[in-house]
């Protein structure tokens, strides 16, 4: 479909009502017609080489290379505004083009195995893919969408033709893929597209951070949904809920159109919050923070008036380079932060990785050969950085050194044990040592933190509070390591319950162990920028809720809102249900009662 592409086929007329579900990836309700970009066809052909024409073919790779660098160079040239996020994503696959984990692989297989660039592409695709499937972190392993892009961009240059990508629509249309890259939505960036679909992707894909840099509403990862859509069906794309209804009536579209102005029109009202205090009617104040991922992300959380960072995951600087972040390079992001938000609390978790994503950046690949059998309950995170001792060093001098710029907090992933806790800080007790030595400033009461995110942690928090700082619960792991649910897996994550409640008394438990010991507690997972769950966590005692920037608004009204009272005697009554059925019937009536119409602004 090129430009100016007309919506030929459209056959809405012979079908049913359908609603769909997936990922909320960008807010806001449009109405419109779909124009579905179906996925690549698998036409790759595999040939094999005569020795003399190896060199040859590895020159075409390099030229493909090379065609692929300057089509995202030019692509990236076209920006205007400010879409920092899309033109980070776009930096990084640059970089990748030069990374030798595809072109390394790809011109070895090319030479040993005599065959086609074409193929030598999917498979160090494929092996690369092996390597992500082992990694435990989520968030870490998404980002195999990246190395997708880099590929598909290659094997479009190693084609003859080329990809055929719609450039321009004759109508306002809403637009369904598999998945997007940004390179993709520069390409059709235009006033015509209404909205992006994907099957792929969560709220951290490539398609929802556009989608909400360009202020297009998006849903993401709606199963087959290039298979159940066609190009003219009318579609209603609500990016508040992650739904999607399939030729609705015209009773239904009056009815989003709707709920879309009542959404622009609360929206509008949230910004008043944004510079009010974070308290209740009666004065308690509760500290709401960011979750931020780069530093990049710095901007929104200024605007959306949050109280600081309650978590900075420092694992995309570790991962967005060939070789790993020297000091002075990990010393300068941090130090930016600090000074960014100074006098406001930095908090900063080391790094929270396996070490087979970094099996080719340690030296002599000691971890290349490491195939943990269960990843997410193997050598990972603090446990890596124990072991690991010159990384973790590395990052504590880092992190020390920013210290002395602003209130920096450091926090550490997956404690399991005191003996854990207590090895780290003999570790950082010896870097001080060897920065006073050295003449070279830190705070020498930085605060030092951890997370609670495995039963043990819960279980031992008096011991170990008397440690640390502060507390950080990460509820996302928390949920999946006591409820024994993987929530990626589509068998068992509807059991997957946040007001479970075995969660909701771990987190009762690790907030009267902090106060216990004087030290404050915060919340750092998904559940504490959902406004449905806020009013229970802020009736369990918490004192910071740390969540996606723009969620501080909408919860800090909900605060603001409230009492006290009413808020801890919600958590009373929610401790004592069975089941998360109940607990969840419960909120539902205490949100009718105490905070009207909150259905419709969620």
């Amino acid at each position: 479909m090129g430009k100016g592409a007309k919506l030929e086929d459209a056959q809405a007329a012979d079908r049913e009502p359908e609603t769909l579900y997936g990922i909320s990836g960008s807010p806001g309700i449009v109405v419109g017609r779909a124009v579905v970009l179906r996925p690549r066809t698998d036409d790759l052909v595999r040939y094999r080489l005569e020795k003399e024409a190896i060199q040859a073919e590895q020159e075409r790779f390099q030229e493909a290379v090379d065609g692929a660098e300057q089509e995202l160079k030019d692509l990236r040239s076209k920006f205007e505004g400010d879409l920092s996020d899309t033109l980070t994503i776009m930096d990084s696959h640059i970089r990748m083009l030069r990374d030798r984990m595809i072109l390394d692989q790809t011109a070895n297989l090319i030479k040993q195995k005599q065959i086609n660039a074409e193929w030598a592409l999917s498979r160090a695709l494929y092996l690369v893919k092996k390597k992500f499937d082992h990694i435990a972190d989520e968030y870490i392993r998404d980002r195999f969408a990246d190395v997708e892009y880099v590929v598909n961009l290659l094997q479009d240059q190693l084609s003859e033709h080329g990809q055929q990508f719609p450039t321009g629509f004759a109508e306002p249309v809403i637009v369904v893929s598999e998945d997007f890259s940004p390179a993709d939505t520069v390409r059709m960036q235009s006033e015509k597209v209404l909205g992006f679909l994907t099957e792929k992707g969560g709220t951290t894909s490539h398609t929802a951070i556009v989608a909400r840099s360009l202020g297009l509403p998006a849903v993401v990862g709606v199963e087959n949904i290039t298979e159940r859509c066609r190009t003219g069906d009318m579609i209603i794309l609500d990016g508040y809920d992650g739904r999607v209804c399939l030729s609705p009536t015209m009773d239904q579209q009056k009815q989003y159109q709707e709920y879309d102005r009542q959404h622009r029109a609360f929206s509008d009202e949230l910004r008043w919050y944004i510079h009010l205090a974070s308290e209740t009617l009666d004065g308690l104040r509760v500290r709401l923070s960011a979750n931020i991922e780069i530093p990049d992300e710095m901007e929104g959380v200024i605007y959306y008036g949050a109280d600081g960072i309650g978590l900075f995951r420092s694992e995309f600087g570790y991962f967005q380079q060939k070789y790993l972040p020297d000091e002075e390079t990990l010393f300068s992001v941090y130090q930016d932060l600090v000074i960014a938000l100074d006098p406001q609390p930095v908090t900063i978790r080391t790094l929270d990785a396996g070490g087979d994503k970094l099996a080719s950046q340690l030296p002599g690949n000691k971890f290349k050969a490491l195939h943990e059998r269960n990843p997410a309950l193997g050598l990972r995170s603090i446990r890596l950085s124990l072991r690991e001792k010159p990384l973790f060093v590395t990052q504590l001098r880092a992190l020390l050194r920013a210290s002395a710029f602003g209130r920096l907090r450091i926090l550490l992933p997956l404690i399991s044990l005191l003996s854990e806790l207590q090895q780290v800080q003999e570790i950082i007790g010896q870097v001080m040592m060897d920065l006073t030595n050295e003449g070279v400033p830190f705070d020498p009461d930085v605060e030092l933190g951890i997370m609670v995110e495995v039963p043990s942690a819960v279980t031992m928090a008096d011991a170990l509070a008397a440690e640390v700082n502060f507390f950080s619960i990460g509820t996302n792991d928390l949920i999946q390591y006591s409820l024994a649910i993987d929530r990626g897996n589509e068998y068992v994550a509807k059991m997957y319950d946040p007001l479970h409640p075995a969660v909701l008394r771990m987190i009762s438990r690790t907030v009267e162990a902090g106060h216990a010991q004087g030290i404050e507690v915060a919340l750092c997972g998904e559940m504490a920028g959902d406004v449905f769950m806020a009013p229970v966590l802020l009736g369990l005692g918490l004192d910071e809720l740390s969540m996606r920037p723009s969620a501080i608004p909408h919860v800090k009204r909900l605060l603001r809102h409230s009492t006290t009272r009413r808020l801890t005697g919600l958590a009373k009554q929610i401790l004592k249900c069975g089941d998360g059925r109940e607990a969840r019937e419960l909120l539902k009536s205490y949100l009718d009662s105490n905070y009207g119409g909150w259905r419709e602004r969620l």
